[in-house]
């Protein structure tokens, strides 16, 4: 047999150097998310409208905590299919409150196939015509799965409610069924987790603002958006009714303070580490088998023309 022409070995100091580069790419790609963030400060302080958001935790501190926390989570991520548990987690809260961000750094190092968001549009015509919780039902988890609601059946506690989509009656039907709904769930075998984000009056105006004066997350201002500005104590109204008739002990309310958007994703992540029990699980060693080769064997050139143009 020819001599193998493979990889660095383990050893090697070349794959110790391939490793630490995947690793800079690891911490590289979170800390792009980040730059954002402070670029978007900035940007307001340059025009003197808003003070730049307090960096209240120091940055390293941050990101060893948060690197630390996304590897529990994939020890839960291997638990969940292990034990062929169903977990749902809502995230609810005002708009810009941070749920996006929180829900960002949970699915960031998670398998797509186990952990997936449920991020629902308006409901059609048909399905405003259905049981209220039906078009929820089909996004529920099977054995060994993670779904996380990016606001969920409780709109119609809050944005329903504020802008008038949902008569009195509907709204009384909803805070009549939804501890039931949620006991059958529970009883199903499902994990409920339940977060309410809670922001500042002041802090929702800075994020607004920053939104409209950065083009890039414009996309993220809708009118309706706006109008939720401007009722902020209709909704402020809403979610105490909301969070006084739907606290219950099988499927609680916990509040995330989340003005500080760093500390309230690591808030979050390690309190879910917390609610929901898990071990560690024993994996099968993998061993990269050697690369089938043939003599004739040779590769058929790609014409330039089918290659995207190396600009950078």
């Amino acid at each position: 047999m020819g001599k193998k022409v493979g990889h660095p070995g383990n050893g090697s100091a070349e794959f110790a150097r391939k490793v630490e580069l995947e690793i800079a790419d690891s911490f590289d790609e979170e800390l792009e998310m980040e730059i954002d963030d402070e670029r978007l400060s900035r940007l307001l302080a340059a025009e003197g409208e808003h003070p730049p958001s307090v960096d209240s935790i120091a940055r390293h501190v941050y990101f060893k905590e948060l690197f630390r926390l996304q590897s529990e989570l994939v020890k839960l991520q291997d638990w969940v299919v292990h034990q062929k548990l169903k977990l749902v987690v809502l995230f609810e809260g005002r708009d810009a409150a941070g749920k996006g961000g929180v829900i960002k750094r949970i699915t960031q190092r998670l398998n797509p196939r186990v952990c997936r968001v449920a991020a629902l549009p308006a409901p059609s015509e048909r399905e405003r015509s259905q049981w209220y919780f039906q078009r929820y039902v089909p996004h529920l988890p099977a054995g060994g799965e993670i779904v996380l609601f990016d606001r969920s059946w409780y709109n119609r506690a809050g944005v329903e409610r504020v802008m008038g989509f949902c008569d009195e009656a509907e709204l009384d039907e909803f805070f009549r069924s939804v501890p039931e709904f949620e006991r059958m769930l529970v009883r199903s075998g499902i994990v409920l987790v339940k977060y309410w984000f809670s922001i500042s009056d002041e802090e929702q105006h800075l994020r607004f603002e920053m939104r409209i004066h950065d083009p890039i997350k414009q996309w993220k201002l809708s009118p309706m958006d706006l109008e939720s500005r401007r009722r902020w104590e209709d909704y402020t109204k809403a979610k105490e009714t909301m969070l006084e008739r739907t606290h219950i002990a099988e499927a609680p309310w916990w509040v995330v303070e989340a003005v500080d958007k760093k500390r309230a994703r690591l808030n979050c992540i390690h309190h879910l580490l917390g609610v929901v029990p898990y071990g560690d699980v024993d994996h099968t060693k993998v061993v990269l088998p050697d690369r089938v080769r043939h003599a004739d064997y040779h590769r058929n050139p790609i014409p330039k023309d089918m290659y995207v143009p190396q600009v950078y």
